[in-house]
């Protein structure tokens, strides 16, 4: 019995002092944030510097991707997570003109207000790459370790007015170019020869904005979701490095 007890404490010694032969393996232990509150930590044992960059690459990615998509021919129009719907405060409008058989300008109003964002959206690309430049490494890591469109969310929640009011300038041009104004102007002009009928105003340039805005988020929560959950979405090294750690 008491050689027992002895051999016990020899064995309690050796796994638990680090100085008796497994030095290294209490180093590693460590090293590898075994002993982190979150063991599937991800970017578990990278640099600062390789976190931040692989965040941001992935931002820079998914921005560019999402611009692709958004742009191109019925990029909002036919995508029901990003269409720019008709204004709510303008609802009453399109139900009473289709009511009385005159829906064609109110659908031509709908298009060309996604044809406004579908044009507009390129124009966000530098806005949002410069927003993403701006993250800090606790930012970084914070939004590294987060859900699946953690960053998204805060690149939205820390940029969004500023992204708006530099974006809505260039809206308003291409609301003129597609001819959305025009658009608008004819459906409320239908909508003003009915009797007793009455609307709310409607700034227009900010609606389309902000709309525009919110489905190049969408679509970035898309790549960024992409690339958390799918290797083959990691292009580069650095990718992989942080999103498979």
């Amino acid at each position: 019995m008491k050689y027992k007890f002895i051999l016990a404490i020899a064995l309690c010694v050796f796994v638990f002092s680090p100085g008796i032969g497994n030095a290294q393996f209490f180093d590693d232990f460590f090293k590898k944030g075994s002993l982190s509150e979150d063991k599937s930590q991800i970017g578990s044992g990278l640099s600062e510097d390789s976190i931040i960059a692989g965040l941001k690459e992935a931002l820079q990615t998914g921005v560019g991707k999402a611009i692709e998509y958004s742009s191109k021919a019925d990029g909002y129009l036919e995508n029901p997570k990003i269409k720019i719907p008709m204004p709510q405060k303008i609802q009453n409008v399109a139900d009473m003109l289709g009511n009385i058989g005159m829906q064609k300008p109110v659908d031509d109003f709908v298009v060309s207000m996604n044809r406004a964002a579908e044009a507009a959206s390129p124009k966000a690309k530098d806005i949002l790459l410069s927003a993403v430049q701006k993250m800090t490494f606790d930012d970084a890591k914070n939004v590294l370790n987060g859900g699946g469109t953690a960053a998204t969310d805060y690149l939205k929640e820390k940029t969004f007015n500023d992204i708006s009011g530099a974006f809505k300038p260039i809206v308003s041009d291409t609301v003129n170019q597609v001819g959305v104004t025009s658009a608008y102007k004819k459906m409320m002009g239908r909508f003003a020869d009915i009797p007793f009928a009455s609307a709310q105003s409607l700034d227009l340039d900010q609606y389309v904005t902000d709309k525009a805005i919110s489905g190049l988020f969408v679509m970035l929560a898309e790549e960024e979701k992409n690339i958390r959950t799918n290797p083959q979405a990691r292009a580069t090294d650095l990718l992989k490095q942080v999103f498979g750690n």
